[in-house]
């Protein structure tokens, strides 16, 4: 009999499980024959790895329970269960104090995979329940795997609407700037409409009225034209860019 290099040598195990497991954990299931018990689940994703690490459990027909990690007994397999209520707590404090756009698509590229691991983790219970009847303490488990899967679900749906609005609001927010450099394009249009054909007539003829200043103490003259120049400009600059009033402001 050719023995799965996934499974431990010192688990007295039916060459049955053998036989259905190859080398790799592969997808999360239950394995039932005469009253033994295989569960071969995934150990709660990590950020940025695609590989998932398996935990993998069985159970005797007289109850006694084995565990690749955390020990043995059925608390190995409650430890288990708790690594996945850890994780959608912390994922969910970061859900709350999320605020962009990408804060939010982050936790979603994040939530994802533990999103249909929780959904495999309740399958995989609930087959494990519905072969053993008998076995009390699994509905326990599957009910807290249920809880988990449900917990996730909800966070996800929170996090994908959390995302969408702040998409909203970010495209809201660049249709006002739009609108307001549309505005102060607009107005700075109207300032050369109006004073292009003076500007282009003084320009081809040479316009100039003398006012006795052209040569007296030059060229303080010409510097406070230029200042008085600058600070007219800066007066214009802020009545062409001012910022328009928002309509929804007092509502």
């Amino acid at each position: 009999m050719t023995r799965s290099k996934l499974l431990p040598t010192v688990w007295d195990i039916p060459a049955y499980f053998h036989g259905r497991v190859g080398d790799r954990p592969g997808r999360q299931r239950a394995m039932i024959d005469n009253g033994h018990l295989l569960l071969i689940l995934h150990q709660p994703p990590q950020r940025n790895s695609k590989q998932r690490e398996p935990h993998l459990f069985y159970r005797k027909p007289d109850g006694t329970w084995h565990s690749t990690a955390d020990g043995s007994g059925l608390a190995a397999l409650n430890k288990h269960l708790e690594r996945f209520d850890r994780l959608l707590e912390t994922l969910e404090v970061q859900e709350d104090q999320a605020k962009t756009a990408n804060e939010y698509l982050s936790l979603i590229e994040e939530m994802l995979p533990l999103k249909r691991m929780a959904a495999n983790l309740y399958a995989t219970l609930d087959d494990a329940r519905k072969g053993l009847p008998q076995v009390r303490e699994l509905i326990n488990f599957r009910d807290h795997a249920y809880e988990i899967s449900r917990a996730a679900d909800l966070l996800f749906d929170a996090t994908t609407a959390g995302a969408e609005l702040a998409q909203t609001r970010h495209a809201e927010a660049q249709s006002r700037h739009a609108q307001a450099l549309a505005l102060s394009a607009h107005r700075l249009n109207l300032l050369v409409a109006f004073f292009f054909p003076l500007a282009t007539m003084a320009a081809v003829f040479g316009m100039n009225l003398p006012i006795g200043l052209e040569d007296h103490s030059a060229p303080v003259p010409f510097l406070i034209v230029c200042a008085i120049g600058f600070v007219l400009g800066i007066f214009l600059l802020g009545l062409i860019f001012k910022r328009p009033e928002d309509p929804d402001r007092d509502k």
